[in-house]
């Protein structure tokens, strides 16, 4: 796999990267069984993002394609801690090696409890500045939509919300209804059936 990468980390080859990380996100981060996820829903599979989000490629991976589908007018990236956190910061890195540095926020869930009280953590930006929010599994959008809220009482400018797994449930609709774009890179059928189709050729 390692050597896979380096063959695909070059810009140029974007489409390629995209399949680099379907693979990744079933071999690292796709589970089956009972859980609950954070929205209170029961669930027959999990998806955990940062499997794939704090592993080295993985999230070079991301910081590139992610980067390649923001608007051209983006002044900052920014996510709701914790999930987003390594994303928003791989995209970050990303803009700055292809020389169009843009600057990362980071949203908490509560206040800050001491100095500023500050929600959001990252530089200060103008009002009105364009910012995208990142997040890695939308189920219900719920996590997303508070990261926006935030920043639009900052001041700043939310237009577009990117994921990197869309499970179906309810998110994209809620992103319609608040006026906003949405894009994932993957669909969770998409991932389910390359997961099946990989365990059908081991087997």
């Amino acid at each position: 796999m390692n050597n896979q990468f380096q063959a695909l980390s070059t810009p140029n080859d974007l489409p390629l990267l995209r399949p680099f990380l379907l693979d990744l996100f079933c071999q690292l981060a796709y589970q089956e069984g009972d859980f609950v996820l954070s929205s209170g829903q029961r669930s027959s599979y999990y998806i955990n993002g940062k499997q794939v989000t704090l592993h080295a490629q993985g999230a070079l991976a991301i910081g590139r394609l992610l980067f390649s589908m923001l608007p051209g007018d983006t002044q900052a990236v920014a996510g709701l801690t914790l999930g987003a956190d390594p994303i928003v910061s791989a995209v970050s890195i990303v803009s700055a090696i292809e020389n169009r540095p843009i600057p990362g926020l980071i949203i908490r869930k509560q206040p800050k409890g001491h100095g500023t009280r500050a929600y959001i953590e990252g530089p200060s930006l103008p009002t009105g500045a364009k910012v995208v929010v990142l997040e890695d599994v939308v189920t219900t959008g719920q996590s997303a939509m508070k990261a926006v809220d935030r920043l639009k009482e900052a001041g700043y400018q939310v237009e577009l919300v990117i994921a990197l797994v869309d499970r179906l449930q309810g998110g994209a609709e809620l992103y319609q209804s608040a006026g906003l774009m949405f894009k994932a890179l993957f669909s969770i059928n998409e991932i389910r059936e390359h997961y099946q189709g990989s365990l059908d050729q081991s087997s």
